[in-house]
C-alpha cells in the first residue's frame, strides 16, 4: 500500500457518528425561556424550525412559564400558522435552594413539531 493512501483514509465510525449526530440534531431543539423578552424566544423558534428542526421544545421555570406559553402561542398562531402544532406539554416540579431553605419550583416543556 502507498503510504499516501494509508495516511489518507479515515477510519469508519466517525463520519457515521458525527452524520448521526447532525441528524440527531436536526430533528429537535431545546430552548431554555428565562428574562428575556417573549420575541426573543419566538424568532429563536421559528430560526429552528426555519434551519430545518423537526420539534422544538420550551423549557421554562417559575416565572418564566408563561413567558414559554407565550412564546409558544405567538409561534402558533402568527408566525408559522398551520405549519406547526403542539405535541406534548409536560408539567412538573422540582426543589431547589439550599438544604433548610428549599422550596419547590414549577417547570413546564412545551414541545412544537413541525407538520
Amino acid at each position: 500500500m502507498h503510504p499516501a493512501t494509508a495516511k489518507d483514509k479515515k477510519p469508519e465510525g466517525r463520519g457515521l457518528r458525527k452524520r448521526e449526530a447532525e441528524k440527531m440534531a436536526a430533528e429537535e431543539s431545546s430552548i431554555l425561556v428565562g428574562q428575556k423578552s417573549v420575541m426573543n424566544y419566538v424568532l429563536a423558534t421559528v430560526i429552528q424550525f426555519n434551519q430545518g428542526v423537526k420539534r422544538v421544545s420550551l423549557k421554562a421555570r417559575g416565572r418564566a412559564i408563561s413567558k414559554a406559553v407565550d412564546a409558544a402561542e405567538i409561534v402558533r398562531t402568527r408566525f408559522l400558522p398551520g405549519n406547526v402544532d403542539i405535541a406534548a406539554v409536560k408539567i412538573g416540579s422540582e426543589k431547589v435552594g439550599e438544604p433548610g431553605k428549599e422550596r419547590v419550583v414549577s417547570t413546564i416543556e412545551i414541545v412544537l413539531e413541525r407538520k
